[in-house]
């Protein structure tokens, strides 16, 4: 049985209340998830897409749908990865929001990073291949890297007319600033990347432990509609599948660390047969990587050095 609660069909879906969630099968790298929440002529945009044409096609959908979203006055970060604010841009919003972790995270990187070694995956061996595996149906030429104006730390209520949006600050772990939008009135809340459904989850940051918390806090809440980041609408069985998984590759992890394994002989010998209907099954190799480094083992936290590692793991998890 999945973990899905509606069809999971690629396009705007009417959550009822106000609220709408964009979803882009199947939830692999670069299809995100994001919301909107309309109230009294009002609106707020949950996160945007990972490139213009996407974001345009999705602002256009929700033009359509609801006349309060022609003019969206806010826009909500929930985290600084690239495939939840490339399209910032053009959305118009006079707010643009994100924790104050997730804007400094954001002014280290740029569009223009990721254009320009996606210009260059053909000279880069197996990782270029994955890479284009991965990214190549994006276009990330021509982004304007559009920044959060207002930011905060912790927690922030936001108004959509008569609606109370808080926003609640859960990182560092998938990203060091990740956020949850949650509506009390709707019993809806986005989530950001702290949940892939059906999808591995990527540990990024850390430590997994705050992540594993920002799934009891979900699960505390008056919750029955939970929009992911990447992957179907769920409810809290979703939530607590995620948790689960992180559990499970924490102490996985720990016994091979303990053991002497590398961590891509760890990544290898972990099984993942309770989760292989999940996508993206490589990314246990940045997890088990950010976790020997929180047990004390000094491995190398460079990006790059992460979809190398990625890569192999891919190769010979096929093969």
């Amino acid at each position: 049985m999945g973990l899905g609660t509606r069809p999971y069909t690629r396009g705007l879906h009417d959550l009822g209340s106000g609220g709408y969630a964009w979803l882009q099968p199947d939830g692999g790298w670069g299809w995100s998830n994001a919301g909107l929440v309309v109230d009294s002529g009002q609106s707020l945009l949950v996160d945007t897409l990972f490139d213009l044409k996407l974001t345009h096609e999705m602002l256009d959908a929700m033009h359509k749908a609801n006349a309060a979203a022609k003019q969206i006055e806010t826009l909500v970060n929930t985290h600084a990865n690239a495939d939840h604010c490339n399209g910032n841009e053009l959305v118009g919003a006079k707010e643009i929001i994100a924790s104050s972790a997730t804007l400094r995270e954001m002014e280290q990187d740029s569009p223009e990073r990721l254009a320009q070694i996606m210009r260059n995956t053909s000279s880069m061996g197996p990782t270029g291949a994955y890479l284009e595996e991965c990214f190549g149906p994006f276009d990330f030429e021509g982004i304007t890297h559009t920044l959060p104006n207002r930011t905060f730390e912790n927690v922030l209520t936001v108004q959509v007319g008569s609606k109370s949006l808080l926003l609640k600050q859960v990182g560092p772990c998938h990203t060091k600033g990740d956020i949850l939008a949650y509506c009390e009135q709707d019993r809806l809340i986005f989530t950001g990347d702290i949940l892939f459904i059906e999808g591995h989850p990527i540990l990024w940051e850390g430590p997994v432990e705050n992540w594993i918390s920002a799934c009891d806090y979900i699960l505390s809440l008056n919750v029955e509609t939970v929009v992911p980041g990447h992957g179907p609408i769920t409810d809290k069985r979703g939530v607590r599948a995620v948790k689960s998984y992180l559990s499970y590759i924490r102490d996985e992890a720990h016994v091979r660390y303990q053991s002497g394994l590398s961590v891509y002989d760890a990544a290898m010998d972990i099984s993942l047969t309770d989760f292989d209907s999940w996508g993206d099954a490589e990314r246990i190799a940045v997890n088990v990587q950010t976790l020997y480094r929180e047990f004390g083992a000094d491995v190398d936290a460079e990006r790059a050095g992460a979809f190398d590692l990625m890569a192999r793991v891919y190769r010979n998890r096929k093969s």
